[in-house]
């Protein structure tokens, strides 16, 4: 459905003049008229913020309330919420949503191209519009992210000074739920490179030689696209240990994955490969040797500034009011980035149940979290443990000293 060149008009106006209610009042009514009733209720409720004794503004705000809904549109607009404008009109009621100011929310990475020609039928190349300034906190991990791997590649005149070749690629490992996956679309997207990622499900197959040949394809689909980096995903799943593997088509595929990752028979330059697993040492040795799988970075659960992002990340859309985010985010410490999901949602039902209970609808507010607190707890125990075993004996080489530092900082060496 093509835009209304009037309501387009209009809305360019009010970006320049935010505060213009009259101007404003009159662009709901143009939207309730065209069947956009939560639209028109964002703009009615913005006007009565400025203008709370407005009666033009308070009469849209009825009819768009008290009409019959409209049929939804084939494409929603992104803006298209009805929780903020009902927050934005009851501002002067209801406490404000964060104490100490507002969230941030960061930016999401841009949708997969479109097929285009034969050559781009079986994997989706993505441009990331997240950069590492999107990831919250995580401060040294991203200090070793830029000097073991991105600074050599935004600086190739320096690169080529000091002979510093870009073979080789970068394995990240940890827990799970803390942000690996975000953190090498957030390095696709400082790169200004395409993104392309790969799980075992991408090229697994049944009959004999077709995981080679998709995994092939993979590797050739992102040398067209270069620059790219090439995201594997679960890598001791694709790359396992081929003396633990029984199946001689598995032990194929990580040879197929050797080959390619050497460029044998294809040039890599411009393919920058990250990995990412939770258990590096189920990861066949070979691919951690130099031109591979070369360098590591361990990345822990989020740090404070991080679990901050996280958490304003995940309320964002949510109707909440005076939560203290100081204090849970002190109280989140060690949660992964999915522990701390799995808290927001928790908190949501209990004042969700609440409302339903008392037939009142409320906010989620920071008693929610504290009886969600009681019940989620951090999932990355069990991983602890078995990086434990690791870190004391089959560390002989040091790959794990930061590991065994991080462990021991946590009195569990």
């Amino acid at each position: 459905m093509s835009e209304d060149p009037l309501i387009a008009s209009l809305t360019a106006a009010l970006e320049a003049r935010p505060a213009d209610v009259p101007l404003r009042v009159h662009l709901a009514g143009l939207l309730l008229a065209a069947g956009r009733s939560a639209e028109a209720i964002g703009q009615a409720a913005v006007a009565l913020q400025h203008d709370p004794g407005s009666a033009d503004a308070q009469g849209v705000m009825q009819r768009a309330l008290g009409g019959p809904a409209p049929a939804a549109p084939s494409t929603p607009a992104p803006d298209d919420d009805p929780l903020r404008a009902l927050e934005a009109e009851m501002a002067d009621v209801f406490p404000p949503r964060f104490v100490g100011g507002p969230g941030a929310e960061p930016a999401d990475h841009a949708a997969p191209q479109q097929v285009a020609g034969d050559g781009d039928r079986m994997f989706d190349v993505e441009r990331s519009a997240l950069t590492l300034a999107d990831v919250g906190g995580m401060t040294e991990v991203k200090e070793r992210l830029e000097l073991a791997f991105l600074a050599p590649m935004r600086n190739p005149q320096l690169r080529a000074m000091y002979g510093k070749s870009l073979r080789g690629g970068l394995l990240m490992y940890g827990p799970p739920g803390c942000g690996k996956t975000h953190l090498a679309r957030a390095v696709a997207g400082e790169l200004g490179a395409g993104f392309l990622s790969l799980t075992i499900v991408d090229v697994l197959d049944m009959w004999i030689g077709s995981s080679e040949r998709s995994l092939h394809e993979l590797f050739q689909q992102a040398r067209r696209n270069a620059p790219c980096v090439l995201f594997l995903d679960e890598i001791d799943a694709l790359g396992g240990k081929r003396s633990k593997i029984n199946s001689h088509g598995m032990r194929t595929v990580v040879n197929q994955l050797l080959s390619e990752l050497d460029g044998v028979d294809s040039d890599n330059e411009g393919v920058f490969v990250l990995a990412a697993t939770n258990a590096p040492w189920d990861v066949d040795a070979a691919l951690r040797r130099p031109g591979r799988l070369d360098r590591t970075l361990l990345v822990l659960p989020p740090d404070a500034a991080a679990r901050s992002a996280i958490l304003q990340y995940h309320l964002r859309e949510r109707p909440i009011a005076s939560i203290n985010l100081d204090q849970l985010v002190a109280g989140t410490e060690h949660f992964s980035g999915a522990d701390l999901a799995h808290l927001c949602d928790s908190a949501a039902e209990y004042a969700m149940h609440d409302s339903i209970r008392s037939g009142q609808v409320r906010m989620i507010e920071h008693r929610d979290f504290e009886r969600a607190l009681r019940d989620v707890s951090p999932s990355i125990g069990p991983w602890l443990e078995t990086a434990r075993n690791v870190a004391l004996f089959a560390n002989t080489d040091g790959t794990y000293d930061e590991l065994a530092k991080y462990l021991k900082a946590r009195n569990m060496l």
